[in-house]
């Protein structure tokens, strides 16, 4: 069953079973890539359909800390909420241990050695990490590994 199909599946379960937030997240969600679907003037792949629910999902992990800040917890939880529903349909996540196994094996391939090269590292590790991380938090450790990298060799070559 795509993703698409279990989504409209999960809706309509979701009607009879009188569970408004999770009808109106995963409506909103097919809305979300109904109008993709029109821009592009075409269906989605199943790739195009995940990607549009992880930008659901980004949106609304922005919104929290947002929320958050203003003081707003109430609506902070009711976002989270609508994460943990989103969730249910995206890929397992990677552990930090395999993301940074990953980060490792992109700058040996990319012959990456400084923060420079950070293009080239996140252009082999996005197609490896495409919906089971967050790009943010990626790019913010392979810029800490380059970094890292940049500064040993700047040491090295002191001495």
């Amino acid at each position: 069953m795509s993703l698409r199909d279990r989504l409209q599946t999960d809706i309509a379960v979701a009607m009879r079973g009188g569970d408004t937030l999770r009808r109106d997240v995963l409506r909103m969600a097919s809305s979300a890539a109904y109008n993709v679907e029109k821009r592009n003037v075409r269906p989605l792949t199943e790739d195009e359909f995940l990607a549009v629910l992880n930008r659901e999902v980004k949106t609304r992990r922005e919104s929290v800390e947002a929320f958050r800040g203003a003081g707003r917890e109430d609506l902070a939880t009711k976002e989270e909420a609508e994460i943990a529903i989103l969730s249910d349909y995206l890929p397992q996540g990677l552990t930090e241990q395999e993301i940074g196994d990953l980060m490792r094996e992109a700058i040996a391939a990319t012959g990456a050695s400084s923060a420079r090269d950070m293009g080239k590292v996140m252009g082999w590790l996005a197609p490896r990490t495409g919906g089971r991380a967050d790009g943010k938090h990626v790019s913010e450790l392979v810029l800490q590994a380059l970094a890292s990298a940049d500064l040993a060799a700047h040491d090295g070559g002191a001495h």
